[in-house]
């Protein structure tokens, strides 16, 4: 497979010119690894961003389960654009990945696909959720998640936190998504490459700063649900203005 990280890479967003020697080029993301992709989220967001044209490479740990449950989704889209591998071959074989686990398996999906994501951008989705009480904020001692997976991973890969807010069931929808997503990381052209992502799937970012802001979208999550539950909505959301 061609090597997806191009050295020295420099990419136009708004007439502006960035340059970064770590960081994919847009133009390269070609194939995405979602990580538990079989889950609500995953599902959801594997069918945007496939409809959206890329190549969406599912990982987990049953890819008989989540064969089954991604048949539908192929249908729809007319042609076959997902496909199943372990958590660690989705990560090698994807120029960009999406992490969509549960909270409770978050550090050992990171540590088994450490190697894989060097030099590339992880979107991290994780929010603290703490069975059976998640309508209550409940954040671990070492406080965001998000900040905590890009100690662990190291320099070498950029994580941006996204899509804690978004309904799962509105994505697997047809029309454009009424709620924004809040985009958090340390470099700005790591956000840059998700927004642009994020335009592709039909819904609007905004740059939220760094990672460690990311606390901020991860404690929502359970007042949003709180909100869902309390007003019998089926998926409150954010929407930013001026």
């Amino acid at each position: 497979m061609k090597n997806s990280v191009t050295p020295f890479s420099i990419r136009k967003y708004d007439n502006k010119e960035y340059s970064d020697s770590s960081i994919i080029m847009e133009k390269d993301i070609k194939s995405i690894g979602v990580l538990g992709g079989s889950g609500a989220l995953g599902t959801g967001l594997s069918f945007r961003l496939a409809r959206a044209g890329y190549k969406v490479v599912i990982g987990s740990r049953n890819p008989d389960k989540a064969l089954k449950k991604i048949s539908t989704i192929n249908q729809r889209l007319v042609k076959e654009k997902i496909s199943v591998e372990s958590n660690y071959e989705s990560a090698e074989k994807s120029d960009l990945v999406m992490l969509t686990v549960p909270f409770s398996n978050h550090r050992e999906i990171i540590m088994e696909i450490l190697p894989a994501v060097q030099k590339k951008i992880l979107i991290d989705t994780t929010v603290p959720l703490v069975p059976p009480k998640v309508a209550r904020v409940q954040l671990p001692e070492f406080g965001s998640v998000a900040k905590k997976a890009q100690e662990w991973l190291g320099k070498e890969v950029h994580v941006v936190s996204a899509f804690q807010n978004v309904a799962a069931s509105h994505l697997l929808g047809d029309d454009n998504l009424q709620g924004e997503i809040l985009v958090f990381g340390n470099k700005k052209e790591a956000r840059e490459i998700v927004i642009g992502l994020i335009q592709e799937m039909g819904m609007k970012g905004w740059h939220a700063g760094s990672i460690d802001n990311s606390v901020v979208a991860e404690s929502m999550t359970s007042v949003l649900i709180f909100i869902n539950k309390f007003y019998k909505m089926k998926g409150s959301c954010f929407k930013i203005v001026d």
